[in-house]
């Protein structure tokens, strides 16, 4: 069997068939109205991708509670069963193309603004964000943590409800969940904090709601292989964390890094898109446009470049997890090339590999991997596209805005 032939055998993840190994990583798209339901523009989005050959999709995130509602435009949200037929009607038509769909839910914690939300940023201690840093959260109470437990499950239930054929669990990049796991953000003392045993107290209690409501549906986990925060997630406790969500009936996990705080140890490229920064991140809003050529050659004085590697970054991370749980790995990081992929999987890294921005520029990549009409992603890393979501949908900006902006 030749390294590329086994990206394209058909495997399992919990009771779902996928196709094969390559899988959709939640991406934001920003393509849901004001109640957080499903667009036509996303339903679209998700059959093209169908059509062009993906394992499966994993949604962008959906929001559990208002709450925790992103501050970029257009996040989907699953907190409400009037939601129900917008994604039923989304899952059907990608399952009329083939390819299985899962949900991934999430709560921003303190990774958002309250003039989005209308209430104030919780989080598990009251400690700034290092990228949201205008607001202090509210530390949650024993009260608002159950809210949140209760949430995540009913959200579940929505999703079975509206045929997905799972859920993912957002425990990455900086959101509640990951802030519960990370030492660098819960400095809480009770039972939701201190060990990791504690701060996994509020996954293992998601967990064992969601499996008492809705029996073995799929379930998967995206975590934190390392955050690249002080004091934060390190690789030991991200295979001791998948190691607990196997025992608390996972059924797969994947594996990230970094934080909306650390964003460019999240999306890695040659450099940081100033332009789109300065035309979309909230932050600059109001510097006049005629300032911004000054500021866009000012600014990389005063942000850190992207870390190395720019590919295959999570994959030591991905194999430790790998060697310690029998439950599937799945990994994302830079992994844009057909060469890249299978050899993460014949290395035993990962069971299945997870992109995101090869399918903005290229929908269709997987049917042209094994097509053999094409051996590596046309993405440039270019980042455009992760800056500029913060502003508009998502699409592929190929390195430039639009000239008059």
């Amino acid at each position: 069997m030749s390294e590329s032939t086994v990206m394209f055998e058909q495997v399992h993840i919990g009771g779902i068939a996928i196709h094969n190994r390559f899988i959709r990583s939640a991406t934001h798209e920003g393509m849901a109205d004001a109640n957080g339901a499903p667009l036509e523009s996303l339903e679209k989005l998700y059959v093209r991708l169908a059509r062009g050959g993906v394992g499966a999709i994993v949604t962008g995130y959906a929001g559990v509670l208002p709450q925790g509602r992103s501050n970029f435009p257009g996040m989907l949200m699953i907190h409400d069963d009037a939601l129900v037929p917008a994604y039923r009607k989304l899952a059907d038509a990608v399952h009329r193309e083939g390819a299985p769909l899962i949900l991934q839910i999430a709560h921003c914690g303190r990774q958002t603004r309250s003039v989005a939300t209308g209430m104030s940023t919780v989080a598990p201690s009251p400690i700034r964000d290092r990228f949201y840093s205008e607001e202090v959260p509210r530390e949650l109470t024993e009260e608002g943590i159950r809210e949140i437990i209760d949430a995540f499950v009913r959200a579940a239930e929505r999703a079975q409800a509206a045929g997905f054929d799972g859920v993912q669990l957002h425990m990455a990049h900086g959101y509640l969940l990951a802030q519960f796991l990370s030492g660098n953000s819960n400095r809480r003392s009770d039972r939701w904090g201190g060990t990791l045993e504690n701060r996994f107290r509020i996954v293992s209690e998601i967990m064992a709601g969601i499996r008492k409501s809705v029996g073995d549906y799929p379930v998967l986990a995206k975590i934190n292989g390392f955050d690249g925060m002080p004091g934060g997630m390190r690789p030991g406790e991200a295979v001791q964390i998948a190691r607990m969500l196997e025992t608390a009936g996972c059924s797969a996990v994947e594996i990230s890094s970094g934080t909306i705080g650390e964003g460019l140890s999240i999306m890695r490229g040659p450099k940081l898109p100033m332009e789109a920064v300065l035309e979309a991140n909230y932050k600059f809003a109001s510097i006049p446009k005629v300032f911004r050529p000054v500021m866009s050659r000012m600014l990389p004085m005063f942000v850190p470049a992207s870390p190395e590697p720019l590919c295959g970054y999570n994959l030591a991370a991905a194999m430790a997890v790998r060697q310690a749980v029998s439950i599937p790995v799945i990994v994302v990081g830079g992994l844009h090339t057909l060469d890249d992929a299978s050899k993460a999987v014949v290395d035993g890294s990962a069971d299945f590999v997870s992109m995101s921005r090869p399918f903005i520029i290229e929908p269709t990549i997987v049917n042209r991997f094994r097509e053999g009409k094409q051996a590596a992603s046309r993405c440039t890393m270019c980042n455009y596209c992760t800056i500029m979501i913060e502003k508009e949908p998502l699409r592929c900006w190929n390195g430039r805005l639009p000239q008059g902006r």
